[in-house]
């Protein structure tokens, strides 16, 4: 039976006089003690036990813990080791089986318990050393926001934020050093937030109110055109929907999107749940720029971007779970080195527009099979002074599963 050598106690904001007995005696039992100056310091000052100070960046610390394997480390953390905290970095090292952890309430928790709010019915995500611009997937109308703050400043980079995207109704509360006798809750509207006075230990709620005339950005593929900045390479809207269905996006999985253009597609498989991966391949480096502006406005900007050609852009990739091509199939070699590294069962999806193209997936069709389906779309529009159908270029798809 594997010894548990290594226990991370989470301390709320009144210290170590709230902890249970287990975590008091996990932290009286240590051998050596970790966490930051904050935590350190509640330790007695006569404490002569060995330290370990988080260094940043802090995997220097986490090796340290690694080498002293098999004596009794106790990390001290804050609030839910296991809410966007320590004990997630850990467990990537080190397996369940050799810690044991004793959670104080997150900060989700807290903040609820002081708005009413149903833990279950709201939308969580951490802006502690993330960008900012990830908050712009989560905001629809009615939507309620926790969001784990990086400092003093990200409550009004918060109003900044939903007042540019038409959100400057919505509500917002921050709440300070929840549980201590410092707690404070400041409230305001997004568009007239002024307070600077913010405490550096706070999170804040939102409840998203749309300005009048506002239309929200749905959550499903299929963004509205006019949503993308762009030069005419963009799979219309369409389009984009019947493709993003046929990559079929889980939570976790990688894509390549192999001539990204403005990078619709990767930015719209990354929007369908927020552990959905992407890298982009453009090798126009105007469109770079194109992907990396949409990215920021859409809430992926995590989206990995690569300027280069296809295939040898995609050397030395991670292997991606789906694979779409919109661009460049008629390049040598590119679906050898693409069919090489997708994982199996995973899907390769590619669209053209022209004879060479269809030329080319049929080719591709021979040697491993699939489907290969023609999508035609017509719009009505103005003739005169009546409608008349326009038909865009017809789209030839091809989709394959890697068995």
């Amino acid at each position: 039976m594997t010894r548990k050598w290594l226990s991370i106690v989470g301390i709320g904001e009144d210290g170590l006089q709230g902890l249970s007995a287990i975590a008091h005696s996990l932290i009286a039992q240590a051998e050596i003690l970790v966490g930051g100056d904050r935590h350190l310091a509640m330790l007695p000052t006569n404490d002569q036990r060995h330290k370990i100070v988080w260094t940043s960046p802090i995997s220097a610390s986490v090796d340290e813990i690694i080498r002293r394997r098999g004596q009794s480390i106790c990390v001290l953390a804050s609030g839910d080791p296991m809410c966007y905290g320590i004990g997630v970095t850990l467990m990537r090292r080190i397996p369940v089986s050799e810690m044991t952890i004793i959670p104080a309430p997150s900060t989700f928790s807290l903040a609820c318990a002081r708005l009413g709010w149903s833990l279950t019915e709201v939308e969580t995500l951490s802006l502690n050393g993330r960008p900012p611009s990830l908050l712009q997937s989560y905001i629809y109308p009615g939507a309620r926001l926790l969001i784990l703050s990086e400092g003093k400043d990200t409550p009004a980079i918060v109003a900044q934020l939903l007042t540019n995207r038409g959100y400057g109704s919505s509500e917002i509360t921050v709440l300070e050093h929840m549980g201590g006798s410092q707690e404070r809750i400041v409230e305001g509207t997004a568009v007239s937030w002024s307070e600077t006075e913010i405490a550096v230990l706070n999170a804040i709620a939102v409840n998203c109110i749309a300005d009048a005339g506002v239309v929200p950005l749905p959550r499903l593929p299929g963004l509205p055109d006019s949503a993308y900045h762009h030069d005419g390479q963009l799979t219309k809207h369409e389009v984009r929907a019947i493709t993003l269905a046929t990559l079929a996006p889980t939570p976790g999985k990688l894509l390549w999107d192999v001539g990204a253009g403005c990078g619709s597609i990767s930015i719209e498989w990354m929007r369908t749940h927020p552990r959905c991966r992407a890298i982009a391949i453009e090798q126009n480096s105007s469109r770079i720029r194109y992907i990396a502006d949409n990215a920021a406005a859409l809430g992926t900007p995590n989206l990995q971007i690569i300027e280069g050609t296809a295939p040898n852009a995609l050397k030395d990739l991670p292997a991606p779970d789906a694979i779409f091509i919109g661009g460049g199939v008629t390049a040598a070699g590119l679906f050898d080195v693409c069919w090489q590294a997708l994982r199996s069962g995973g899907r390769l999806v590619a669209n053209v527009v022209t004879v060479e193209g269809e030329q080319t997936l049929f080719k591709w069709h021979e040697q491993v099979g699939g489907n290969l389906t023609r999508i035609a779309i017509q719009r009505a529009e103005p003739i005169g002074k009546f409608l008349g159908w326009r038909a865009m270029t017809p789209v030839t798809q091809w989709i394959t599963v890697k068995q």
